[in-house]
């Protein structure tokens, strides 16, 4: 499979399509009669005035949220191959962000989390425009907005600010106006909101909004099966692997694809760590790492050598999905 994939063929969309319903098949013959939804944090409840929660049948609602997935992953496989982040074109990014959005039934319905892939995916491909823009004020500021929008649909999102300044050390020489243009940025989308909280007399409320970042750090996660995690064996073998790999040929490759790697190292760790500012530890958090860890994957299946093994592996990975996601132990 990893092979047929390699190669930018158009036909590998229907394989896309295939892989995404197989990966999902299971969990929409066994779905739950009620799926909750929201679009935006309660504190931004006001921008919208109509009941949406309901809106779609549970049906609906993983079917949406598949279709939103092999958008994303379509556009992510065209960033990437439009700044050869990867040094060839391929369709393994595509294929690597279907696979790593399965690994979870949480990842498999519509989400705040996974709405905001968009603009994750958004922000990667700003960030790389900052390698060689000559107006990279106006792009730090649409990167704060960005992050703006998105913190009002899931708040965790906020800590994606550190991305941008990130990727502004990593792609840019020091200018203090594009740092300054990102918080300007921010700001910017978040002044409209205390407008409105005003309009309405909730403006001695808008300071609520900032309390969460003041959470502790938790000590321990509560998790109610172990046995269902082990789907992230394959995960954590393939990303040492493609680390390995990437360390290998650094200094070989060309300094966007150094630079680009790094960023998007960070942007894993960011995703992976900001999770602690909601009050309820739920997984479909984490599919704000699937990008950064789709295109990681997506190198090291692109230049793995022994064909037996990485298709093995990869294989592994699809296994264990099905097996502890849609036929949890």
């Amino acid at each position: 499979m990893i092979n047929a994939f390699r190669t930018l063929n158009p036909i590998n969309i229907l394989w896309l399509a295939l892989v995404l319903i197989g990966l999902r098949v299971g969990f929409i013959i066994k779905v739950p009669d009620h799926i909750p939804f929201t679009l935006v944090e309660p504190f931004a409840r006001l921008l919208i005035p109509v009941n949406y929660e309901n809106i779609f049948s549970p049906l609906n609602n993983v079917l949406i949220a598949a279709v939103l997935i092999l958008g994303q992953s379509l556009w992510i496989n065209h960033i990437i191959n439009h700044y050869n982040l990867l040094g060839k074109p391929t369709f393994l990014p595509a294929l690597m962000y279907i696979t790593v959005s399965s690994l979870f039934i949480p990842f498999l319905i519509l989400s705040p989390a996974l709405i905001c892939n968009f603009l994750v995916i958004w922000m990667v491909d700003k960030l790389l425009e900052l390698y060689a823009d000559e107006n990279a004020k106006a792009t730090a500021y649409d990167l704060g907005m960005i992050v703006a929008i998105g913190t009002l649909m899931y708040f965790p999102y906020i800590y994606m600010f550190l991305v941008v300044w990130a990727g502004l050390v990593i792609f840019r020489p020091f200018n203090w106006r594009e740092w300054v243009s990102a918080v300007v940025g921010f700001v910017t989308i978040f002044f409209f909101l205390a407008v409105f909280y005003f309009w309405n007399d909730r403006i001695d409320q808008f300071y609520k909004i900032w309390l969460p970042l003041g959470s502790t750090f938790p000590n321990r996660i509560q998790i109610v099966n172990y046995y269902n995690y082990l789907v992230i064996i394959p995960v954590v073998v393939i990303l040492a692997l493609a680390f390995f790999r990437l360390r290998q040929n650094f200094f070989k490759s060309y300094v966007l694809m150094r630079k680009s790697f790094q960023a998007l190292a960070f942007l894993f760790f960011i995703g992976l760590v900001s999770f602690y500012v909601k009050a309820n530890f739920n997984l479909s958090h984490f599919i704000l790492c699937a990008v950064p860890a789709a295109i990681i994957f997506a190198y090291y299946f692109l230049y793995a050598n022994i064909r037996w093994f990485y298709e093995s592996l990869f294989c592994l990975l699809l296994i264990s999905i099905i097996i502890f996601q849609f036929f949890p132990v």
